[in-house]
């Protein structure tokens, strides 16, 4: 299994938040605080389902104070619990959302791309990761 102390661990995160932080667009919240992918995660989800079970435990972390540190705990919680690809696809259905959140320029915008980052995700369902949440 994969744990925290796996170096390919800390590598798969941080280009699982690259990629979904490219070409985002720049978003504010009511209060002027800067949105990121966890925001467009969650509306992503809740547009698809009652509630998601990550996004859900990443909100009673009280600990998380930023949008940043709540996508990272919720990358983590679908590595361990196998749901990060089948929970970005659920994202990534609606063309309009993406244009919402997303530049041109992002992979995510282009269908063939979007298919081989979702092919490469589904292939980690396969991986056990060990990992504290």
């Amino acid at each position: 299994p994969v744990t925290d102390g796996s170096r390919e661990l800390h590598s798969l995160c941080a280009q699982l938040e690259f990629l979904l932080q490219f070409d985002l667009k720049e978003k504010r919240s009511f209060f002027g605080q800067r949105k990121d992918y966890w925001d467009f995660l969650c509306q992503g989800l809740a547009r698809r389902r009652q509630e998601h079970e990550g996004v859900r435990f990443v909100t009673s972390l009280d600990k998380l104070k930023t949008p940043v540190g709540r996508g990272r705990a919720f990358l983590r919680y679908c590595l361990v619990h196998r749901q990060l690809a089948e929970s970005l696809q659920l994202c990534r259905l609606d063309p309009e959302s993406l244009r919402e959140w997303y530049y041109a320029r992002s992979p995510f915008l282009s269908p063939q791309r979007r298919a081989e980052i979702l092919g490469s995700l589904y292939e980690l369902d396969g991986v056990t990761f060990h990992l504290a949440l």
